[in-house]
């Protein structure tokens, strides 16, 4: 396989011409060597120059060119712009699409090592239905049947939430038995197979204080179920354990806490960690990664914006086997 790393540029609204630069700055030049950024040359360089960056940057048109150098190489992007942190959304929506299309193409044939893509709005990839990246790339997989996982990583504790980016009104019609096997069994074997370790995985009930185990409650007819019949097939799996409590403590016991929803585990991760995590998808084809945050349109411009979590995406791609 490749040691080629590739990033995707991501949302041209945004703070990701910030957080590439403070990285590029920080690595290393053997890393710089494999970095390839898929991107619109002249809106990077637009972008640099009105956040007075300097910087030496090549473009070139696909992976084949096989230039190696330290300067940022850019295999170039189409897109239309007048003000280069204004782009419309129409153009910004092409351009992200064949930008995520072009890296999941080169992932796939394994002309790369993996792929990062920087903070995307959702909105700008929303086809069908609201989706985000994770589920965007676990479709361009032709990955049916759920069994994708975003593992929020740090590399301490890791957290995943059940249901990725679903409104709360629509969490609990989707809890079920079915649902949970599918995904823990899902990370139990991918967990595995990037960390090298076997996970021990805490499961979180749906309801404050698990609906005190009231026979009508989820935790009673989906996730007990459940997760007994995970310890069944030899999963070290432990729950339901009580949401508001759990990461006082107690999450230090585990290496990864499921959750039935999205903010039930970010949140209180992130409070913990801050920048230093970053996302991965388990379960596709080929290794994505991408910074735990967002776009941070309020931060554009103002050269504020942390880098952290970026940096920590390309060398955990570096370092992985």
């Amino acid at each position: 396989m490749s040691n080629k790393i590739i990033i995707i540029a991501g949302d041209p609204n945004s703070i990701n011409s910030e957080i590439i630069y403070k990285t590029w700055k920080k690595i290393d030049n053997r890393i710089k060597k494999k970095l390839y950024l898929i991107a619109n040359y002249n809106l990077i360089c637009n972008q640099f120059r009105k956040l007075k960056y300097k910087t030496n940057i090549i473009k070139i048109k696909n992976l084949e060119d096989n230039i190696i150098s330290n300067n940022l190489k850019i295999i170039d992007i189409p897109i239309n712009f007048k003000n280069p942190f204004k782009v419309s959304f129409k153009a910004s929506s092409k351009y992200v699409l064949k930008s995520l299309n072009l890296g999941h193409l080169l992932a796939q044939k394994k002309k790369v090592k993996g792929i990062i893509n920087c903070p995307i709005d959702k909105n700008l990839i929303k086809i069908s239905k609201k989706i985000g990246v994770t589920e965007f790339l676990a479709s361009k997989c032709n990955i049916k049947d759920s069994s994708e996982i975003m593992l929020i990583h740090n590399k301490k504790f890791s957290v995943v939430p059940l249901t990725t980016h679903l409104n709360i009104k629509d969490v609990s019609k989707k809890i079920n038995s079915k649902l949970i096997i599918k995904k823990l069994v899902s990370l139990n074997k991918e967990f595995k197979k990037v960390f090298k370790i076997k996970a021990r995985i805490g499961v979180l009930g749906l309801n404050p204080h698990n609906a005190e185990l009231n026979k009508k409650s989820e935790e009673i007819k989906e996730i007990i179920p459940a997760i007994s019949k995970l310890k069944a097939r030899g999963l070290s799996i432990y729950g339901p354990l009580v949401a508001d409590t759990t990461f006082v403590n107690n999450y230090k016991k585990y290496n990864v806490i499921v959750g039935m929803y999205h903010d039930q585990v970010l949140t209180p991760f992130k409070t913990l960690f801050h920048f230093d995590a970053i996302n991965i998808t388990l379960g596709l084809n080929y290794l994505r990664v991408s910074p735990d945050h967002g776009p941070a349109v309020d931060l554009i411009g103002k050269n504020k914006a942390n880098y952290l979590s970026l940096l920590k995406c390309i060398k955990f791609i570096n370092n992985t086997k």
